[in-house]
Order: C-alpha cells, then structure tokens, then sequence
C-alpha cells in the first residue's frame, strides 16, 4: 500500500519549544447534549459514570463506535495528550500541538465493564501502526488509553497483554498503544461532535485487525 511521504514533524510529537501557544480559553461551542442518545455531552455526569479516553485514529469513526455500545451514557470527541492547551482542529492536523484525536467515553459500570469497553478498543482498529492508522498518517491518529485512576490502568495494561499475545500468534507486530493517566480533555468543535450521525456518509477510516480479544 503506498502512502504518501509526510513532513517529519508531522510523524514526532513536537518539544515544548515547537508546540503552538494555544489560548487561555475553551474554543466556543454550544452543543450541549448528545445527538444520538440524547444524554449530556459535558460534566456534571451521574455519580456512578467512570470516565475512558481512548485514541484510535480519526475519531469521526472511532466515537461511533463506543456510542452503540450497551452501557454507555455518553461519548466525546475532542484533543488530548499534547502541550498545546485549547487546540483547534486546524491546529491538531499541524502535527505541532502533540495532541491526540480522542474519545470521551462515559459509562455505567453497572451496565457495561472496562473490560469490554476495551475489548472495543482494542477490535476497532490496528495498534501495531505507531503514528497512523490505516491511510490516516500524523501524530494525532496514534492509538492510546488514558485511564482515570490505577485500578483502569490495571486493567489497561493486563488487557494490552493480553492481546499482544494474540497478535503474536496471528504472526502481527508489536503493540504500540500508550497507556497514560488520564490527561486534560479539550472538547472537539460542534462540527464534529457524533458527526457520523449528523453526516452519515461521511468518511471512517477505522479498520481492525481481525484478531479478538481472548477472554
């Protein structure tokens, strides 16, 4: 598969002498509730939500994903895991914020387990592609888990190694997911908040690996 040569910076998160400024202040957005399962997009959440944001390439596809899944209360897109603070869309493509294109996902742990929200994770897409996925290249397309406290990081890397071994039975590559604390999550524009349901032709790039989850 050919893909098409990147600048450098675009394929290493940038220094903290290279990162863009950013602002002091959100970027403006007035969509306030989710627009398929018609919940809150923003905290407060219901006392007994747990909190999981995950990266796995465009994040057009990947919340669509996490929000058909039974438990979940609510999902996100946004940026995390840069330098830059309150970063535009525009801004993340530069490769010069460090940040992520993530999912917020919010959910009942009653309803559904961290296990499975990660088995999700782990299906939906190829974590052996460092910084890319599928034809989608850059630093903001890496796969990543950034859990809320120790017990999800647990979990996390118990379940990274778990499917690093079935990955190495399928004769694949090393897993090159981080798993970090939880970092600060900069909602996404309206624009594209759930916008597979707003543009339901619109593109998804998220391709698995077709290995499961043992377990």
């Amino acid at each position: 598969m050919f893909f098409q040569r990147l600048p450098e910076h675009k394929l290493r998160l940038p220094t903290a002498e290279e990162a863009l400024p950013g602002r002091d202040t959100p970027i403006q957005t007035s969509q306030t509730t989710h627009s398929v399962l018609g919940t809150p997009l923003h905290p407060p959440f219901p006392e007994q939500m747990q909190t999981l944001i995950v990266g796995l390439g465009c994040f057009w596809g990947a919340e669509r994903r996490f929000w058909q899944v039974p438990g979940a209360y609510s999902t996100a897109v946004g940026y995390a895991g840069g330098l830059t603070p309150n970063p535009t869309y525009e801004e993340v493509c530069s490769g010069m914020t460090g940040h992520n294109e993530v999912v917020l996902v919010v959910f009942d742990p009653e309803a559904v387990s961290l296990q499975h929200l990660l088995k999700v994770f782990w299906e939906s897409h190829n974590p052996t592609q460092g910084m890319r996925q599928g034809n989608d290249q850059g630093t903001q397309y890496r796969s990543g888990i950034y859990v809320s406290d120790m017990a999800q990081r647990a979990i996390a890397e118990a379940s990274k190694a778990n499917y690093a071994n079935a990955l190495q039975e399928a004769g694949l590559g090393e897993i090159t997911t981080e798993i970090l604390p939880a970092p600060t999550f900069y909602y996404a524009e309206d624009y594209h908040q759930q916008y597979l349901a707003k543009n339901p032709g619109g593109y998804c790039g998220l391709g698995g690996t077709g290995v499961c989850l043992p377990g």
